[in-house]
């Protein structure tokens, strides 16, 4: 889970209102310049208190860290006056020998604030590699919400925590949401094929994405809502072709399948920049962004299951050799030669859809 650092040092009158909704998001911490701020926050929320390179106060209220610039060696000497507080380091990259200054301080310090001058990545990555291995935890500035996805995802881990000043209310639940952005794993079932028939001609999308799939994931498709399977990608390799391990041929133009914060799109909604769901045979989900999705008409196959609990599954994909599902502990199925009694992998999403979001209401699909 990544920290969120919420900066109202600059707030001015919206403070308050800005705090409160921090705290309703559970942010991680509050920074403030004083430690006056921090009167009345409950005990979920971590309490900074940013002395830059200024005198730290005597009297430290309720603060749990506290942030200083400067050289190294502060940290050991302020510990001693004020046992029970943690303290870090702030550095201000604007050229190699802060660069420099910055890897150690995130390899030494228990917390380590970074803002970067310029607006490449590159310098983050650098400090990232060089404190690999250390306990500390780095905190970066972010300017808004969009940088802080992109510091996210540096070097795949990216930064600890990201802490932004808010330009006004609704910025801290937007951070939060940026944060939390990894979906929650899937339960998987076990489907029974009961039906395999060939449907004719029409249209089915192949998604290609911006990522490598491994051997044992795919996406999710289906014809209804409440019932998926789980469509291996073309990292297998194949006699007449390439492997191409980006790609999922997935299914006919109106399958559903997963995508962010619980939501399903079609198919034939899909493009450059979408989102899907990558989902191994463990059920463990990552997003994948769409590089783009190819229709085109080919032979069509439909695929009935049913699911342990009676639930009837279907799938139409292109009819043809190559198309292949997953199977129980990743077992590769070609899906032309499918029978009744095969076992295949799946998801039943508990509701049904109203223009991809859950909903709750009466809905028959057949």
């Amino acid at each position: 889970m990544k920290l969120c650092w919420l900066d109202v040092r600059a707030a001015g009158e919206a403070t308050a209102a800005i705090v409160e909704e921090a705290v309703h998001q559970r942010v991680d911490a509050i920074v403030a310049a004083h430690p006056s701020a921090f009167t009345g926050l409950p005990p979920t929320v971590r309490k900074v208190l940013f002395a830059g390179d200024g005198p730290v106060p005597d009297e430290l209220g309720d603060a749990d860290v506290v942030i200083v610039a400067g050289e190294r060696g502060r940290g050991p000497e302020l510990a001693q006056r004020h046992p029970g507080v943690e303290f870090g380091r702030y550095v201000e990259v604007v050229d190699a020998p802060t660069l420099d200054d910055a890897c150690v301080a995130a390899r030494e310090e228990r917390w380590c604030v970074l803002r970067f001058a310029d607006p490449t990545k590159i310098p983050l990555e650098i400090v990232l590699a060089a404190a690999a291995g250390s306990d500390g935890n780095i905190i970066t500035v972010a300017a808004d919400v969009e940088e802080a996805t992109i510091i996210f995802g540096v070097l795949e881990h990216g930064s600890e925590g990201v802490m932004m000043a808010p330009k006004a209310v609704g910025d801290a639940t937007a951070l939060k949401a940026a944060a939390d952005d990894r979906p929650s794993d899937l339960d998987l079932v076990e489907l029974e094929v009961t039906r395999v028939t060939h449907v004719g001609m029409g249209e089915r999308a192949c998604v290609d994405t911006c990522t490598y799939f491994r051997q044992d994931e795919g996406i999710l498709v289906g014809s209804h809502s409440k019932g998926m399977v789980l469509c291996v990608s073309e990292t297998h390799p194949l006699p007449y072709m390439p492997t191409r391990p980006f790609r999922v041929n997935a299914g006919a133009i109106m399958s559903y399948t997963m995508s962010t914060n619980g939501r399903t799109n079609y198919l034939s909604e899909l493009q450059a920049g979408s989102k899907v769901l990558a989902v191994d045979v463990k059920g463990q989900a990552r997003v994948a962004t769409v590089g783009r999705v190819k229709i085109e008409t080919r032979p069509l196959l439909s695929v009935d299951a049913t699911a342990p609990d009676g639930t009837e599954v279907n799938l139409i994909l292109q009819d043809d050799w190559h198309v292949r599902v997953l199977g129980p502990g990743g077992v590769v199925l070609n899906s032309t030669e499918l029978k009744p009694g095969d076992r295949l992998l799946g998801y039943l999403p508990t509701e049904d859809r109203h223009v991809g979001y859950p909903i709750d209401e009466f809905c028959r699909e057949q």
